[in-house]
């Protein structure tokens, strides 16, 4: 059941080390409280693998990348596969640029990964090599729709299997899969999109779900992607005259805080194929 592994994560308060975009980094933390989890923000490499030591899971994201962070995902990502803890990868902008790609690449090469998860594009750059990724952005051409539906879960599901990461797909219609099923979930609002971080966000997220249950990694994968999707439509829902993109993303931080189990069983908005 997806409204207990958000149960889980309540009870059991994971701790997660975030490497993640200096312009969300604040609402991945504050969505990693929202939810019950509990965040450590550090890149430094002297400093990396004694943090992720402490914590259970390992978020890394490429939105804003340096030479100096990227040093410290390497750093961080192999001490946290020497202690067997969750590692996600979150490969933002993938395909706008060689840097952001190759540092994804080669993270996959060298990184034993949990999740991969992104929009279409950046999948899409991951696994194909090629793309049409417009910025942090996924194009339109990419994205996955009620008529592609068949031919993106073969695709999800191949590069999952490929890869031996869960691959979580998020855009209009989300896709999560281990290579074995697939979460077809539609929550969400398109507004969400003019919001800064809700990726991100969901990111940090997602690794609090899987630190939290170990035992079925994929349905929490899906719960953490109709959680930040629910919230999306609880948090609209509840805007008023006058509201704009700025307190929406309050209002999706504040569903997450008050979201149980039940709410979540009730609202989720998926299917397994």
């Amino acid at each position: 059941m997806l409204g207990k592994c958000m149960e889980n994560v309540r009870t059991r308060v994971p701790l997660v080390h975030n490497i993640t975009n200096y312009v969300t980094v604040n609402d991945v933390a504050n969505v990693l409280l929202a939810c019950g989890g509990s965040p450590i923000m550090s890149d430094e490499p002297e400093d990396v693998e004694e943090i992720t030591s402490i914590c259970g899971g390992l978020n890394i994201n490429i939105g804003t990348l340096n030479k100096r962070s990227i040093e410290g995902m390497f750093a961080a990502g192999k001490k946290a596969n020497e202690l067997n803890h969750v590692v996600l990868l979150d490969p933002v902008g993938a395909g706008a640029s060689s840097l952001r790609t190759n540092t994804a690449v080669k993270i996959m090469e060298e990184i034993r990964l949990n999740v991969i998860r992104g929009n279409i594009s950046e999948i899409k750059t991951l696994a194909l090599g090629s793309s049409t990724t417009k910025g942090v952005d996924a194009d339109v051409a990419d994205a996955v729709t009620e008529e592609n539906l068949d031919a993106m879960i073969s695709f999800v599901r191949e590069f999952s299997e490929r890869t031996g990461s869960i691959v979580a797909v998020t855009g209009a219609i989300d896709l999560v899969s281990d290579g074995k099923v697939c979460y077809v979930i539609r929550n969400g609002r398109p507004e969400m999109s003019k919001i800064t971080g809700t990726g991100c966000q969901l990111s940090g997220m997602m690794t609090a779900f899987l630190v939290a249950n170990p035992e079925n990694q994929t349905e929490a994968a899906a719960a953490a992607v109709c959680a930040m999707g629910l919230a999306g439509e609880i948090g609209w829902s509840r805007m008023q005259e006058g509201d704009g993109n700025s307190t929406y993303r309050n209002r999706i931080i504040d569903a997450i805080f008050h979201m149980d189990g039940e709410t979540l069983e009730k609202g989720a908005n998926y299917e397994v194929r």
